[in-house]
């Protein structure tokens, strides 16, 4: 039996404490929040879990085996830092961390105490993005010529990071699980029109050193919700609509040339389209936090090389701050290490 203790039961907290115990295997202790309402709340849903207002209590446990770290960005380093101290597995709420010289501490933490370090990116584990990822492995799109991803809403606001740092690492960790390099710059553009001074509303560029580019628009103030990414291909194009009853679409729809062919035509040939039909896959509609969840027991125990791990967290911590200096830089590209 896997012993789980829970820190922060706000918005993320209470669905994470939900499937942990639904689960074979699986037990939540104990959880900590600051908010007495919410741990009132706790106690009412689930009496058999003892419950904390300090968070060190959690960490500090010998009957906790796994510290779920589900708090504000700000927070992250601090509580994740001392779960593995304390010789724990740690799985905490996206982004890893606010630097990335934190996230790569935490990295080295967990592998010096020989313990699992794990970031939660639910949309890995969704049955859309699993079955994206299939047909991107497969070679059904051929090339892989742009992502284009849409994240827009009206709220939430948060007050400790800005819209990037908020929305764009669900739609960046899908585009590093599917994409598989490793991106060469970041270009962003962004703006604030609220109170908090961050910003609101960002478009972002991710740049690799072939032709393939990412574009994510990110907005907590559009009148609708909008969920939706574009993967073009050199044979075939995907559309991922999370909104949508058909979540994924598959057109077979491009170009009718080889691109080869294409970027060496005389300037005034007119170019062929390929207009073919579209399918939409069936796609397995298990919740993707039970999927995750089951998946980090797996890996605790089988000792594999999670694919949300620390060091993807970092991938995206180095994105999202290229995207913030790329956005002080009035959208000058900045480069990746």
């Amino acid at each position: 039996m896997i012993k789980i203790g829970v820190v922060g039961f706000g918005y993320w907290g209470p669905n994470l404490v939900r499937n942990f115990m639904s689960l074979d295997g699986i037990t939540v202790t104990k959880v900590a929040d600051l908010s007495e309402a919410r741990l009132k709340a706790l106690a009412r849903l689930h009496p058999t879990i003892a419950f904390t207002s300090d968070y060190r209590e959690v960490v500090k446990d010998p009957a906790v085996d796994v510290v779920i770290v589900a708090t504000p960005v700000s927070t992250h380093h601090e509580i994740a830092k001392a779960a593995l101290e304390a010789g724990k597995h740690c799985f905490v709420e996206k982004p890893l961390a606010d630097s990335s010289a934190k996230a790569q501490e935490l990295i080295e933490i967990a592998d010096r105490r020989r313990v699992r370090l794990f970031v939660d990116y639910t949309f890995l584990f969704t049955g859309a993005v699993r079955k994206m990822k299939e047909v991107v492995d497969r070679g059904e799109l051929g090339q892989i010529l742009y992502f284009d991803s849409v994240r827009i809403n009206l709220g939430l606001f948060q007050h400790d990071v800005n819209v990037v740092w908020d929305l764009a690492p669900h739609d960046l960790s899908i585009m590093d699980f599917l994409i598989g390099r490793q991106p060469k710059a970041v270009s962003a553009i962004g703006a604030c029109h609220v109170f908090n001074k961050l910003e609101n509303v960002a478009y972002v560029s991710v740049i690799y050193d072939d032709d393939l580019v990412a574009h994510f628009h990110v907005n907590w103030m559009a009148p609708v919700k909008i969920r939706q990414i574009i993967l073009g291909g050199s044979e075939k194009m995907l559309i991922f609509d999370d909104m949508a009853p058909e979540k994924i679409r598959i057109y077979d729809r491009g170009l009718s040339a080889p691109l080869a062919g294409l970027r060496n035509l005389p300037f005034q040939q007119p170019v062929g389209y390929r207009m073919g039909g579209m399918v939409a896959p069936q796609i397995d509609t298990t919740e993707a936090l039970k999927v995750e969840c089951e998946y980090m027991l797996k890996v605790i125990r089988t000792g594999e090389k999670p694919i949300n791990g620390g060091e993807a967290g970092l991938r995206i911590v180095k994105i999202l701050e290229a995207a913030t200096k790329s956005i002080a830089l009035r959208g000058a590209a900045v480069e990746l290490d």
